[in-house]
């Protein structure tokens, strides 16, 4: 794969080119963005669009990646074989959504990755959206007993600088709130702008797959699990994935809605029926993944990944298949960092 230190923009779909499909892929184009597109089995058969690469499930297949073979088809979690085609291709960053979230300007401008903002420490759960809106609303994945927790207003909080190696922007018109909230209470909701807040150490919030910009350190916490709930894959990856930073001292930026979200067609009952185990087992996973002695530094997150999703299926939430499969993700990620390296080696001696 052909080396190129861009931007790649990553989503899985099952769906032709859509109108937020060829945006994202005129927009890609324009700012010298890669653009991947993940497909499934029920993907079109013909799938073609300008910027746009897209992987159909035999693409996918012949890619060197053992996650591809490994990952279970008709499932969210194949966007892990996106994740991989971009690193081996050098992204410099990644840059996560959907098919249904319209992007703005600032989609593409994520913030740098060390900046002074205010630091939300030793919170426990956080409602993060209490801090963009006056609503009674919550992001997908909060533990219910706290969405009425009381907070630090940010103007209590000082700012410091933190290292912010994942950043989560929010999502305007039909926000990433979960089955309960659809069903019982009102959209649209539209955010503060402006705002822009971190959570460290023992502050837990969940964050989604739909709007998500990752710089390079944490690339390995890009996994998503694939032996759980559908609704709860990106959500207990953000719990796994937040652990491990605060283990390397990194905080998890929260900023402004940075897409406005015309949402795919859902049952909402059936939506309601797959978050079940997260409504019950959220907080406690939080509490599982505190207990664990984890390693400091980047070279430590493969052995943090295992034991994060060890102690998730000894919990009993994720299946057992996942350990294989987790298993495939490091290995393939060892293969590009060994064929990265190789290559920097040849560009040396050559220069």
């Amino acid at each position: 794969m052909q080396q190129k230190a861009s931007p790649f923009v990553v989503v899985t779909s099952i769906a032709p080119p859509n109108a937020v499909l060829m945006q994202l892929a005129a927009d890609c184009l324009e700012r010298g963005y890669g653009f991947i597109v993940i497909g499934d089995v029920k993907s079109p058969p013909y799938f073609e669009l300008d910027g746009c690469d897209f992987y159909s499930i035999s693409r996918q297949l012949q890619l060197p990646f053992s996650t591809a073979a490994s990952c279970p088809q008709r499932h969210y979690a194949r966007k892990n074989i996106g994740y991989l085609v971009a690193l081996a291709s050098g992204a410099s960053q990644i840059v996560e959504t959907d098919d249904d979230n319209v992007p703005r300007a600032d989609f593409y401008t994520p913030l740098k990755p060390r900046i002074t903002l205010p630091v939300l420490e030793n919170t426990g759960w956080v409602n993060i959206y209490r801090y963009f809106s006056d609503a009674v609303i919550w992001p997908r994945g909060l533990p219910l007993d706290a969405v009425n927790a009381v907070h630090p207003a940010l103007s209590e909080v000082a700012p410091r600088e933190t290292y912010c190696p994942i950043q989560q922007g929010l999502a305007d018109e039909n926000p990433d709130v979960d089955a309960i909230y659809r069903l019982l209470l009102p959209l649209p909701q539209n955010f503060r702008k402006g705002v822009r807040v971190a959570t460290a150490q023992n502050a837990w919030c969940p964050f989604n797959s739909q709007n998500t910009v990752w710089f390079p350190d944490a690339y390995p916490l890009l996994y998503l699990p694939s032996y759980c709930s559908f609704r709860m894959t990106d959500i207990w990856r953000s719990f796994v994935a937040q652990r491990i930073a605060w283990a390397n001292g990194w905080s998890i930026l929260f900023r402004e809605a940075t897409v406005s979200q015309l949402r795919n067609e859902h049952r909402l009952m059936k939506d309601f029926e797959d978050e079940i185990p997260g409504y019950v087992n959220n907080r406690r996973i939080g509490e599982v993944l505190e207990e664990l002695d984890l390693k400091p530094g980047t070279d430590g997150i493969p052995d943090n990944l295992r034991l994060s999703y060890e102690a998730l299926v000894k919990l009993g939430v994720v299946g057992e298949q996942e350990l294989p499969l987790l298993e495939a993700w490091l290995a393939d990620l060892a293969q590009i960092r060994g064929a990265s390296k190789s290559r920097d080696t040849v560009q040396t001696a050559s220069g």
